[in-house]
């Protein structure tokens, strides 16, 4: 595999999927924890009005139920946990793609290609172990 090839088929295909994905897990774990603050805030709102709102035990149970879902799928899809990891791995694909471009340390000798595809495979490569390492711990 040549340089433009190895660019366009695996490094620019790895930043966009970690980036992609990040997005995502931010996404979805800022909308859960948006609303796990809101019904917690609201809560003690209707429970000030007991006398008021019809239904009023009814209401605060599912804001409650509605707080420990969110935090549930929250946790078990590690959405924050995800989205650090994907980020961080993104920016540092990244970074050595620059580095490598514009032949900065470490990448400016003979052997730079060889260097920087070892480099990027070995962050994947770590990465990938960190998932198959928390896929497994989710399963005991």
């Amino acid at each position: 595999m040549d340089e433009s090839a190895y660019f366009k088929d695996r490094v620019q295909d790895q930043i966009d999927w970690y980036d992609k994905k990040s997005q995502s897990s931010q996404k979805w774990y800022k909308r859960l924890r948006t609303t796990e603050i809101v019904c917690a805030a609201v809560i003690p709102f209707l429970a000030g009005f007991s006398d008021i709102v019809p239904h009023n035990q009814l209401l605060i149970g599912t804001l409650g139920i509605v707080i420990a879902v969110c935090a549930g799928i929250s946790s078990l899809n590690k959405l924050h946990e995800n989205w650090l990891t994907y980020r961080t791995t993104c920016e540092t694909l990244k970074h050595e793609k620059y580095l490598f471009l514009t032949k900065c340390k470490p990448y400016d000798t003979e052997a730079a290609f060889e260097k920087f595809v070892t480099r990027v495979e070995n962050l994947i490569s770590k990465e990938n172990s960190q998932w198959s390492r928390t896929t497994k711990e989710r399963q005991k």
